[in-house]
């Protein structure tokens, strides 16, 4: 059996089960596998060797804003996005099985999760204490039953481990959305049908000119295309952002697109599509 096909029906994420990331597996690839990693790097990794058919990666939250880690190693992954999936975030209060909110101290989670629900921590008079993972802090509580402390974690996480879900929803902001890019190691993944609207993710390092990226953009502005994205990035530990990630709507065989392109290598020594992928219908919702 190949790499390949022992990985087909497998999905990496970073994160335990029962974290955000599993959920959104589940969600967008019920049939598939979610197989957990520690690391970011892992996940890539899994994909990459063929251990894992795709990847489900978060790169931005509408709250925290972009996932560091993920921008640093997607241009470098030598992987392929071939999706995008918008998942609302909501996080559960949880303790042992007989466990009151009136018992609850502390609650538990990553940092970042508690960020999200402070006001709601704060109502409830709870103290706070962070480990590296929200399904993490459902798995150790499970272990280590304590009836002062409550996980914040997704609802998931309380079933896999058996806990109780005390309240929920207690993030502070209802709008609370994770973005996840779909990722394969196919070098050349199929397109999707012209029927559907497209993103397409590129990188690109503009010429040591004066000006190059003002001249790099023009194309995209005079050819009517849409760019939802632009973000600068260091390769190397180089302190001089030259290296972009960008996302614009629409296929490189669109007219539009291909003369934006056209222009834009023009004033670029490197450039590079990673992904041409149809648009979440999330996009759209009012």
């Amino acid at each position: 059996m190949s790499k390949a096909q022992a990985g087909h029906g497998r999905i990496a994420f970073q994160g335990e089960l029962g974290a955000n990331s599993h959920e959104a597996c589940m969600a967008a690839y019920p049939d598939m596998q979610p197989v957990p990693h520690a690391t970011f790097e892992d996940a890539f990794e899994a994909v990459r060797k063929g251990d894992c058919q795709l990847g489900m990666i978060p790169v931005e939250n509408s709250v925290a804003g972009r996932v560091a880690d993920v921008h640093h190693l997607l241009p470098n992954s030598g992987l392929k996005i071939v999706g995008e999936r918008f998942k609302p975030i909501h996080f559960m209060l949880m303790a042992n099985p007989g466990v009151t909110l009136d018992d609850v101290r502390i609650a538990v989670s990553m940092p970042i999760a508690l960020a999200q629900c402070r006001k709601t921590i704060r109502r409830m008079k709870l103290t706070t204490e962070g480990v590296g993972d929200t399904a993490g802090a459902a798995r150790i509580l499970s272990q280590t039953p304590d009836k002062t402390r409550a996980a914040v974690s997704p609802a998931l996480a309380a079933e896999i481990y058996g806990l109780e879900i005390l309240v929920r929803d207690i993030e502070d902001e209802h709008h609370n959305t994770t973005r996840f890019l779909v990722m394969t190691a196919d070098k050349d993944p199929p397109r999707p049908p012209f029927t559907e609207p497209c993103i397409t993710s590129f990188i690109f390092r503009v010429r040591n000119l004066p000006a190059a990226l003002y001249k790099a953009l023009g194309g995209f502005a005079t050819n009517g295309v849409n760019m939802s994205k632009l973000e600068s990035y260091m390769e190397n530990g180089a302190w001089a952002a030259t290296f972009f990630y960008a996302e614009v709507d629409g296929r490189p065989e669109d007219i539009a697109l291909a003369r934006a392109f056209e222009e834009l290598q023009f004033f670029s020594e490197k450039f590079e599509v990673l992904g041409v992928y149809p648009a979440d219908p999330f996009r759209t919702r009012g």
